[in-house]
């Protein structure tokens, strides 16, 4: 009975520190993701103090999308450096805003790539069990769940189409600036080789342009907000750790 348990335990042992490696296995992985597009610019918008902390500028007239792909390299099992590449457009316009009168308008077409920086805080319980018994009920969808936060560098080169009333002004209408992508999300480990998630990031812009208009009266950058639907595949290392679709 001593020499089964014994062997049950190293068994044991031995598996558990096999599961806690699996991740290296694929520490490269694919994510395509879909969404809309929130701006924060000079144009359009309500006064402070009118704006519900800035809950009004998210209106539907102003909302468009977004696309990215990105490739993830994962740096330990709670660190990851990321690669992305962001298409945007943006809205903006003074319709339904505190400055009606002025009747300015552009859009913007936006791409920004940018390498981040990922920490994962809550971390799922199945990545790392040859099993992937996930079982059925909100307890099992609570153990395959990821939270994280992410930070980073990019740029965005910008072009900016403006209406009439905007153009008079005669402002720069396209350029590269760099931006800060920060936010945090959610994955849910659905297969072993497939994750699907949610991400939310606000980017700080260091330019006043990008919606094609700055005034004596600004007083912060432009901001905009990307809302994605995530979807990652999980590749597999070759033998000098390079990512292979085998």
């Amino acid at each position: 009975m001593k020499r089964t348990a014994l062997v049950v335990l190293l068994f044991s042992l031995i598996a558990g520190m096999c599961d806690a490696q699996l991740w290296k296995l694929k520490r490269w992985e694919a994510e395509f993701g879909i969404g809309p597009s929130f701006f924060f610019p000079d144009v359009g918008g309500f006064s402070i103090g009118k704006n519900l902390a800035g809950l009004k500028d998210m209106g539907y007239r102003q909302t468009r999308f977004d696309i990215n792909g990105s490739l993830r390299y994962r740096l330990s099992r709670t660190a990851n450096l990321r690669l992305s590449m962001t298409y945007a457009m943006l809205h903006a316009s003074d319709k339904r805003g505190s400055n009606e009168n002025r009747n300015y308008e552009s859009t913007t077409n936006l791409f920004e790539p940018a390498l981040v920086g990922e920490y994962y805080f809550i971390k799922n319980k199945y990545e790392s069990s040859y099993l992937f018994i996930k079982g059925k009920g909100i307890q099992a969808l609570l153990r395959s769940l990821d939270f994280y936060v992410f930070g980073g560098a990019g740029g965005a080169w910008y072009s900016v189409k403006v209406n009439e009333a905007l153009s008079a002004r005669n402002m720069p209408t396209s350029g590269l600036a760099p931006v800060i992508p920060a936010g945090l999300g959610a994955t849910l480990i659905y297969t072993p080789n497939l994750n699907f998630g949610l991400e939310l990031g606000g980017r700080y812009v260091f330019s006043d342009y990008i919606d094609g208009y700055h005034s004596q009266f600004s007083k912060a950058n432009d901001v905009y907000y990307l809302m994605n639907v995530n979807i990652t595949y999980k590749l597999k290392s070759g033998a000098r750790g390079l990512p292979t679709l085998r």
